[in-house]
């Protein structure tokens, strides 16, 4: 334990040793009675992309970093909950988490054996728009893992018994979260947002009914139809050099492994933008917090104004020291934190905004909330835009400093179609965002006559303080109403 201590310990001051450059002593007489200002922001300077595409198409992006002997492998599948078909909602999720459940002729446990022994991680996961299979492993083992990765990506088992395990894995997560106050809070707002018929309106995993009917078939044809090395691409980065890494690739992920094919899927038609003002609220009898969740449409990330409203949202609620979290937090004491986020997709995206509060303070609560949202909206003063500017260009480094940071960061990149100089100008973009800028990513993104308000609490007490602020016609609905009804386990 002592020794994994002072390793994280050294990595933290080598990492502010590159950010921040070297520390000194105060000076004499320095005021103790403030925090030291930032340092200058430095330019960032990063490892060339190497692009290349094996015998089948599939396209690679590698960054060669030699200071410790492991790689990171990220197998990228343009094919996530976006594309599950109406009705069988999670299908992708279920399909991506069935992947390492039994492979290549070795059972789940086996495999896992395999993987450990390697002295490697193997992950999956699904988001909106894809799928990932991430590979960690030292690089004197990376021939062998990359076979226990192919495996997993081409030939997976979807055994039925694997299958039934998990569907009551999935089912049982779906239980507890009806008692999770956050969950029903996070549901009800993407149903209110993206109502009812559109993908984003369900959530990513999928409900009780769709999971209950999921069967091998299904997960096979899905994965048939959307994991093509023509809907897919690889990003690697760590101790490796383009020699050595294609014939490596080549015999795991090459045409001899997976045929050429397929293509990228249609993307969702973008969401509508709310016509007026939503408000629900969600019994939970007797809860002794009420969670606030405030949201509408949002941009996709390819919007000409990113910058400004990354740099608005990291004033108004993405920082410890943003405006919505010292309001609620440091100065009325209503909320361990209240934040603000984009959530960015490729068919738009959502503006969220949030706080877990005291019951007995709701109607105050959403009263700072309306306050802040209103407030971002006009002239910010020149020090609290060149906080948020020094904010953003700093914690760029920090979002890098490992293999596994990068390779998730150059796969965004690619499912995004973001250009090639996108790392390398971030730093200058950031500082060029202007006040008259970020204003004006406000009035587009954060419009309270256009939004949606959730509250999940205790609604004998919270209903008339809320009501008398007159956001909007109320709708009052129980938790089977916004999470379906119970699910059965068995």
């Amino acid at each position: 334990m002592k020794r994994s201590l002072h390793l994280t310990l050294a990595a933290a001051a080598l990492t502010t040793l590159a950010v921040f450059g070297p520390l000194s002593a105060a000076e004499p007489g320095a005021d103790r009675g403030q925090p030291p200002a930032p340092g200058p922001v430095r330019p960032l300077t990063l490892p060339a992309v190497q692009r290349f595409a094996l015998g089948n198409g599939l396209g690679v992006k590698l960054v060669e970093s030699h200071g410790v002997p492991v790689a990171t492998v990220l197998l990228v599948v343009r094919g996530g909950a976006a594309t599950d078909p109406a009705g069988r909602e999670g299908l992708a999720a279920m399909t991506a988490a069935m992947l390492d459940e039994g492979a290549g002729g070795k059972d789940a446990l086996a495999l896992d054996d395999a993987v450990t022994f390697l002295g490697a991680e193997l992950d999956t996961w699904t988001f909106w728009d894809s799928t990932a299979v991430s590979l960690k492993v030292p690089v004197a083992r990376l021939e062998p893992a990359l076979s226990l990765m192919a495996d997993v990506v081409l030939r997976p088992d979807f055994s039925a018994k694997e299958l039934d395990r998990l569907r009551r894995e999935a089912l049982s997560r779906l239980l507890q979260a009806r008692a999770e106050p956050g969950a029903i809070a996070s549901r009800a707002l993407a149903a209110a947002v993206f109502g009812s018929t559109h993908r984003y309106g369900k959530p990513v995993n999928g409900d009780a009914a769709s999971i209950a009917a999921f069967t091998p078939a299904a997960l096979k044809a899905f994965h048939a139809e959307h994991y093509r090395p023509g809907n897919a691409f690889l990003v690697v980065t760590g101790d490796v050099v383009p020699a050595a890494l294609t014939p490596l690739l080549e015999k795991a992920f090459g045409a001899r492994a997976w045929p050429a094919g397929g293509g990228a899927p249609k993307p969702l038609p973008p969401p509508a933008q709310l016509k007026g003002r939503v408000v629900w609220l969600v019994d939970k009898p007797g809860a002794a917090q009420s969670v606030i969740r405030i949201g509408r449409v949002g941009p996709d990330r390819r919007s000409v104004d990113y910058f400004p409203a990354e740099m608005m949202n990291t004033l108004l609620g993405g920082s410890f020291t943003s405006r919505l979290n010292d309001n609620l937090r440091e100065k009325r004491g209503y909320t361990y934190g209240a934040s603000s986020s984009f959530d960015y997709r490729l068919s738009g995206g959502q503006f969220r905004a949030g706080a877990d509060v005291q019951t007995k303070v709701t109607g105050e609560a959403m009263t700072e909330f309306l306050k802040e949202l209103e407030r971002i909206r006009t002239p910010a003063a020149p020090q609290e835009v060149e906080r948020a500017r020094t904010y953003m260009a700093l914690r760029l480094p920090q979002d890098l400093e490992t293999t596994d940071q990068l390779a998730a960061e150059l796969a965004n990149q690619t499912l995004q179609s973001l250009p090639d100089d996108y790392l390398a100008s971030y730093v200058e973009k950031t500082l060029a965002v202007t006040p008259e800028a970020l204003q004006k990513a406000a009035r587009e993104h954060v419009d309270t006559a256009k939004m949606a308000f959730v509250v999940v609490g205790d609604l004998a007490t919270i209903r008339k303080p809320l009501e008398a602020l007159k956001l909007g016609p109320v709708r009052v609905l129980t938790v089977d109403e916004v999470m379906g009804p119970a699910p059965k386990t068995q």
